[in-house]
């Protein structure tokens, strides 16, 4: 029982609950934080710019840091501008609504750069981030938390792991979403719930869908994909063509006929660069993903293209593609690739890896792994599919070198 009791005790240590510091903020984390220093001890405070000048209130001490809540910025940043949303500050859903455009993408080019010095160990020129000029109402998918008395329908309230903060709009979802949400709300607030739950609302050319299972179009260029609403497909459809369009071509080049997308989901960037390969294979270990990427292929009139469901233990097994003249784009969740996965990779070894990831910082992990095998980074290209907010998705060429002819 006292270690339980112990547990509930505040760690006063090195500040007492609520002691209020002013503080000059250095740098930004890749989550997004300001970070600034007292007396040498480091403090995490949100939603300032490097250079600020602040006052903020410790709210948790950790073993090396301590996390604040940002009460007044003493000396504001050139960088700054009015936030567009009233809730900004308060949900958690974006971090970066008080920074220019400009900042953001400069932002993110940084924390690649630092990722990759930090956890790959590499010094390596990071190009300027790619964008779009759609920073608001961009988000096709958007999906709402509500509580068991649906006394709020909205996201996590920053600096907090349960509560949520009531929203009626959001100004980075698109214009049909925020009217379809208004009625979801009251006819979700009139049903009876045991628990809390999740919202969907997909904005598709059939209209903003909410039910997960509903099959769906979306649309990249001139290429329309059949997928489940509720399942991952990217949710910024101005930077999408652009995005597809670099992955493939980088996958693409000089001595490279064939394609592996080893994460294929229903089958994007195999259609989507089916032109620029003599053949093209699809692995998935989702069967029901499979079924709809057979479907995309024949709606889009592939015809140098196939799927196969392999288990996680066997993605490469049976390709028939020679490795010293086939790309492999990998696009994993956001925890990085399994040890299994990249052991298989490594094995296969194809000339050039294309590495897609949502999360610089698994990608970082992995990457190290890769140049440890007589892969060599040939570029590294951030985009910003979600302005506002911290998040990032950032591509990585690799090339397979031999041994003794690293640079």
């Amino acid at each position: 029982m006292a270690a339980m009791l112990s547990m509930k005790t505040p760690n006063n240590t090195p500040f007492a609950y609520h002691t209020e510091l002013e503080i000059t903020i250095d740098n930004i984390t890749n989550l997004g934080l300001g970070v600034g220093r007292h007396e040498g001890w480091v403090i995490m405070v949100p939603n300032v710019a490097i250079g600020e000048r602040v006052r903020c209130r410790i709210f948790r001490n950790h073993c090396n840091y301590s996390e604040a809540d940002l009460l007044e910025v003493l000396e504001p940043s050139p960088d700054r501008v009015e936030p567009r949303c009233p809730l900004f500050g308060l949900c958690g859903g974006c971090q970066y609504q008080h920074l220019k455009d400009e900042t953001q993408r400069q932002l993110k080019r940084q924390h690649v750069t630092e990722l990759l010095q930090r956890l790959a160990g590499i010094e390596f020129p990071v190009e300027p981030t790619c964008c779009t000029p759609h920073t608001y109402h961009y988000r096709s998918k958007l999906t709402p938390h509500y509580d068991k008395a649906v006394s709020k329908i909205g996201f996590l309230k920053i600096g907090s792991r349960s509560a949520l903060v009531d929203i009626s709009r959001c100004p980075i979802a698109t214009e049909h979403i925020n009217q379809r949400l208004s009625i979801l709300r009251s006819e979700t607030r009139v049903q009876t719930h045991k628990r809390g739950g999740t919202l969907l609302l997909r904005d598709t050319p059939e209209g903003v869908v909410t039910n997960p299972q509903t099959v769906v179009t979306q649309v990249i260029g001139d290429k329309s994909f059949r997928v489940y609403a509720g399942e991952f497909f990217q949710n910024n459809p101005y930077i999408l063509p652009q995005f597809v369009d670099y992955i493939t071509h980088e996958a693409a080049g000089k001595g490279i006929d064939s394609l592996i997308d080893a994460y294929c989901g229903v089958g994007v960037f195999g259609i989507c660069g089916h032109t620029l390969f003599q053949n093209v294979l699809g692995v998935e270990i989702n069967a029901r993903a499979i079924a709809l990427a057979e479907d995309n292929a024949a709606l889009n009139h592939t015809d140098n293209i196939r799927f196969i469901a392999n288990s996680a233990e066997q993605i490469f097994h049976n390709t028939l593609f020679t490795p010293q003249t086939t790309a492999v784009i990998i696009d994993p969740p956001r925890k990085g690739c399994d040890t299994t996965f990249l052991e298989q990779l490594l094995e296969y070894a194809p000339q050039r890896i294309v590495y897609v990831s949502c999360a610089p910082d698994t990608q970082a992990r992995d990457l190290k792994i890769l140049l440890a095998h007589h892969y060599q980074v040939q570029r590294v290209q951030p985009f910003d599919l979600f302005p506002q907010t911290r998040h990032i998705e950032n591509v990585i060429t690799l090339d397979r070198v031999a041994d003794g002819f690293f640079e």
